[in-house]
């Protein structure tokens, strides 16, 4: 039975399935930065509006409660003390309105002040989130298991949607499941699956990856089933150095057990025209077709070929 809550759930992504969190503590100021560096521009935007309009209306109030401390106001009452802190506050200073008692200059020094400051963070955080690596490599929606060389094996593929060069990719598979002890207790596993090449001096355009079944191999005489049966996951991840900017960069994709295609093959992504010129197609990426009764027996070309 679930356990009760009154606090509301907190909902993630976990590898295409909902994971709903509960009895986790807030937000605090201590996490402002990982939360302005993981929303989106248009949120990031509004916040910063927000708390510009917040700040404002802050100190329009505190230049309300000594009335005529500012020479000039208009429009009088609050709008006006409003116009001036936005004014004090991004350090415009038109000349117009301007404080003229003791208590308004050490309102508007301190509003200066925090001006300053926030002007610097907001484009220090900006700069952060525009120059933060992204890599943009797909990866195919269904790996597939097929025979390969007269051995079973479980196939991804991964392309570089940016064709620059990724220096000394390298690239992890693992398979995460659900499994009962035998006290009865079911825990999530993590389990490594071997590549055949797990590096990649120079990852320009696509890049196969390959885990034999073999006898040492977590699959090892698994199939559809069985993978439902525990739930299991694929996480892949690929990490590399981009070479124009000189900066890390990773990626990661969790297949779902029903995303794996049994007996299927890739669809080459490479063809050669009537001209003898070499083509890279990525609508082919995502292509996968099943294998026939005597394709599943004969040996296909090496899949380490890869787009580059």
């Amino acid at each position: 039975m679930a356990p009760r809550t009154s606090k509301p759930a907190r909902r993630i992504d976990a590898g295409g399935r909902s994971l709903f969190i509960h009895s986790l503590p807030r937000h605090s100021l201590h996490d402002l930065y990982h939360y302005c560096m993981t929303i989106s521009w248009p949120h990031f935007y509004l916040f910063i509006a927000a708390s510009f309009i917040a700040l404002n209306l802050l100190f329009a109030g505190l230049y309300q409660v000594q009335p005529g401390g500012i020479a000039n106001q208009f429009p009088q009452g609050f709008l006006g003390a409003f116009f001036f802190s936005v004014e004090t506050l991004a350090t415009v200073g038109y000349g117009d309105m301007h404080p003229q008692t003791l208590y308004t200059h050490w309102v508007s020094m301190l509003e200066i002040f925090i001006g300053m400051m926030s002007i610097a963070l907001i484009t220090g955080m900006t700069f952060a989130r525009f120059s933060r690596p992204r890599a943009r490599i797909v990866f195919t929606n269904s790996p597939v298991v097929r025979p390969l060389n007269g051995e079973p094996v479980l196939m991804l593929r991964a392309a570089n949607a940016r064709n620059n060069v990724i220096i000394d990719a390298s690239a992890r598979l693992r398979l995460l499941q659900h499994e009962t002890t035998a006290e009865g207790t079911t825990f999530r596993k993590l389990y490594d699956l071997e590549l055949v090449r797990d590096q990649h001096p120079m990852f320009v355009l696509g890049w196969t990856l390959v885990h034999k079944i073999d006898e040492r191999s977590p699959l090892h005489r698994r199939d559809a089933a069985s993978l439902a049966a525990t739930r299991a996951q694929l996480i892949l991840s690929v990490n590399g150095i981009d070479e124009t900017t000189i900066q890390p960069m990773v990626a990661r994709h969790t297949f779902s057990h029903q995303d794996i295609r049994w007996n299927h093959a890739f669809a080459d992504l490479i063809y050669t025209d009537e001209d003898e010129n070499d083509h890279v197609d990525y609508q082919r990426l995502q292509e996968v077709t099943p294998l026939s009764p005597r394709e599943d027996e004969a040996e296909r070309p090496d899949p380490e070929r890869g787009a580059d």
